[in-house]
C-alpha cells in the first residue's frame, strides 16, 4: 500500500545541525592535554620530555659495561677460588648461574626500584625511567625491565633495544614495552624565550580564551615579527600583521574585538601562552619534586 502524500499542514523536517569544528589532531578529549603527554591521575598534562635515542644508547652502553665488569670481576674471584678450594662441579655451576642472576638481574633491578627509575648510565645522562603515568616505577616493572634486558641487552649486544627504540615513537625498548615504562629526561633546560607585555585592553579578553597549540612555524613566525616590529614598514607591519593574526586566530576562541590591532591582539596571544607556559613548568616542576623526592 502506497503511503498518502504529505498535506498542506505536514511539519517540514527539523533542519540538519552543523558538524563541530575540526579538532586538531594533537588534542584529545582533555582541555590541554595532547595525544602524546603524559597524564596523571587528576589528568594533569605533564611535560616529562623523553629520552632521546642518543642518550639512551650512551646510558645502556654504561649500564653494559659496568654488568658485564661485575661479572668477569666474579669469574675472575671464582677461578681463583677454585684454584685454591676443591669444589663439586654443579656446585660451582650453580655458583655461576647465581652470579650471572645477581650481576644482570637481581642488581638492576634492585637500583632502580630504590632509585625510583635511576641506573649509573641514567644518573650520568640525566634519565629517570617512570611508568606510562608519570609515576616511579614498582619493583614489579623494574624485575620485568631487568628481566628482558638480560637477552636484549646483555647477550645480543643491545641490538634488539636499539631496533625497537628507534622504530617506537616514543624510544621505548622491549623491556619497556612489556613492563609499560618509559624513560625520560630528568635533567634539561627549558628554552628561553622572550618576554612580552600584555596589553591592557586585552588582557581580560587573553585571560579567558582558549588557546589552542599553535604550529611551530606559526609561533616562531609571530615571536620573530614581534621582535622586529619596530624595524618594518608601516606597511610591512600591517601587512604581515594581519596575515599573522589571521593564521593565529584559527586556534583560538573566541576572537579578539574588531576594534584590537593586529600586533597587539599577537602580543596578547604571545603574552598570555608565555604565562601560561611558566605556570605549567612550576606546576610541573612540584608535581616531579612530589613524584621523585624520597618521603622521609
Amino acid at each position: 500500500m502506497s503511503r498518502p502524500a504529505p498535506g498542506p499542514y505536514a511539519v517540514p523536517p527539523a533542519p540538519l545541525r552543523p558538524l563541530p569544528p575540526p579538532v586538531a589532531p594533537s588534542h584529545s578529549g582533555t582541555k590541554g592535554v595532547g595525544r602524546d603527554d603524559f597524564v596523571s591521575g587528576e589528568a594533569v598534562a605533564l611535560d616529562l620530555p623523553p629520552g632521546n635515542i642518543g642518550l639512551r644508547t650512551l646510558s645502556g652502553l654504561i649500564d653494559y659495561v659496568i654488568g658485564w665488569g661485575l661479572f668477569i670481576a666474579g669469574l675472575i674471584a671464582f677461578f681463583e677460588m677454585v684454584s685454591r678450594v676443591r669444589i663439586d662441579g654443579a656446585f660451582g655451576m650453580g655458583l655461576l648461574l647465581m652470579w650471572n642472576l645477581t650481576c644482570f638481574l637481581l642488581l638492576p633491578m634492585t637500583v632502580e626500584t630504590l632509585t625510583r627509575g635511576k641506573t649509573l648510565g641514567h644518573l650520568i645522562c640525566g634519565l629517570r625511567t617512570v611508568n606510562d603515568d608519570a609515576a616511579p616505577i614498582t619493583a614489579r616493572q623494574a624485575f620485568a625491565r631487568a628481566l628482558i634486558g638480560i637477552p636484549e641487552m646483555y647477550y645480543t649486544f643491545g641490538v634488539p633495544a636499539l631496533v625497537t627504540a628507534a622504530i617506537n615513537a616514543k624510544h621505548k625498548r622491549l623491556g619497556d614495552l612489556l613492563a609499560g615504562t618509559y624513560v625520560i629526561r630528568d635533567r634539561f633546560s627549558a628554552p628561553t624565550a622572550q618576554h612580552v607585555v600584555m596589553p591592557p585592553e586585552l588582557a581580560e579578553w587573553a585571560s579567558t580564551a582558549d588557546l589552542a597549540p599553535l604550529p611551530p612555524t606559526l609561533a616562531n613566525g609571530i615571536r620573530g615579527f614581534l621582535m622586529r616590529f619596530p624595524t618594518y614598514t608601516p606597511q610591512v607591519q600591517a601587512v604581515t600583521g594581519q596575515q599573522l593574526m589571521n593564521q593565529a586566530l584559527r586556534f583560538v576562541s573566541p576572537p579578539p574585538p574588531p576594534s584590537a590591532r593586529p600586533e597587539r591582539v599577537l602580543e596578547a596571544i604571545a603574552a598570555e601562552r608565555y604565562k601560561r607556559d611558566a605556570e605549567r613548568i612550576g606546576r610541573n616542576q612540584r608535581l616531579r619534586e612530589a613524584l621523585f623526592t624520597p618521603s622521609r
